[in-house]
């Protein structure tokens, strides 16, 4: 498995021949983008690579398609060029793209080609901010990656989420090899210490939890409204016990790496 992280949480996988590319953000930096409900956000850093050096992609994995730090203009100009695109069931009804798939938590879709082998994403559960705020938030998922006929997952992609209970029953159930994880504690003056994605301890806690042969931390730099970057994940993982800092491998953006 090969992945690149093209910045926040953008990511390039490379996977039994397949190539699928995580929340697409391609603009450049100096953007304000607002969110809705009083909150917004400047993007403070540009993509390590541009859309034009990708190469063809096979799927787009979006964990949500109303935010602009996970969906932005050029990211939603590349989505009709992926052969598939699979979402949240909002988002499918949303987005007006060939080859949509939405799933909700726990829903499975397969992705097949003639020349690779294929695979299974399951939507997995993400609540994006505190209790009851998905009807204001909207919905978000993550997605577990898996080989069809075999247990255990690739790959799992959170998605912009707390750390809440539901989550970590899905964590306790599965055996992931590689876990890529967005962080970055979220916070907009509007809504004061509220959290809308995971802060370093939460990160730790999850990596704790499922125990991946390798953690990848995504989403926690690049936009204003992120207030746990890597200084205080860094501090949360030098915490004992080493567990998470053991598993815990940082990705230098732009720079293809082979996690075996």
């Amino acid at each position: 498995m090969i992945l690149t992280h093209v910045g926040g949480p953008t990511v390039l996988v490379e996977v039994d021949g397949w190539r699928l590319l995580t929340d697409p953000t391609f603009d450049p930096a100096g953007g304000h983008y607002a969110f809705g409900w009083g909150t917004s956000s400047d993007k403070l850093a540009g993509p390590a690579i541009g859309v034009a050096d990708l190469p063809p992609i096979d799927a787009v994995l979006l964990t949500h398609d109303h935010h602009g730090d996970n969906l932005d203009t050029a990211g939603r100009e590349l989505l009709s060029s992926a052969g598939t695109v699979v979402t949240t069931r909002s988002g499918a009804r949303r987005l007006r793209v060939r080859g949509v798939r939405g799933l909700a938590a726990g829903q499975t879709t397969r992705l097949i080609a003639s020349d690779k082998p294929g695979i299974d994403i399951t939507a997995t559960p993400a609540r994006h901010g505190p209790p009851l705020s998905r009807p204001i938030i909207g919905d978000v998922v993550g997605f577990a990656i898996r080989q069809p006929g075999h247990d255990g997952v690739a790959l799992w992609i959170t998605g912009d989420t707390v750390l809440h209970g539901r989550l970590r029953d899905v964590a306790r159930g599965m055996t992931v090899d590689v876990l890529v994880v967005h962080v970055g504690g979220v916070q907009f003056p509007v809504t004061g210490p509220v959290r809308y994605t995971m802060t370093g301890r939460q990160a730790v806690e999850l990596i704790e939890l499922v125990r991946p042969r390798v953690a990848v931390p995504v989403h926690y730099e690049g936009w204003s409204h992120f207030k746990d970057g890597r200084t205080a994940i860094d501090r949360a993982l030098a915490a004992p016990p080493d567990e998470a800092r053991r598993r815990t491998r940082w990705l230098d953006r732009g720079s293809p790496t082979d996690l075996g």
